[in-house]
């Protein structure tokens, strides 16, 4: 096992977990920059007010994007599983 190996398996990994959280993530910010500049422009200064429509938000794309979420994490998880003997020697 090189470090060249080490480097790409972590890699990898870091890539797949960047991938999982990216789709959450963007809406939930999508999400909290509309209600910033609803609130800015309101004038509104409840600190409270940011938080359930990006709960709501990052809830439904969960639901929308976890088949596609828990496919990538499967086929990373099955090609390691896969894979452990080459990986040990």
């Amino acid at each position: 096992m090189t470090s060249d190996f080490i480097v790409g398996f972590a890699r990898s990994g870091v890539e797949t977990a960047l991938l999982l959280a990216l789709p959450v993530l963007g809406v939930g910010m999508a999400v909290g920059l509309v209600v910033a500049i609803f609130q800015s422009v309101t004038q509104i200064q409840e600190m409270t007010l940011t938080f359930v429509p990006k709960i709501i938000a990052v809830l439904i794309s969960m639901l929308f994007f976890g088949p596609w979420m828990l496919n990538n994490l499967l086929s990373f998880t099955n090609e390691v599983f896969t894979n452990f003997p080459t990986y040990i020697r």
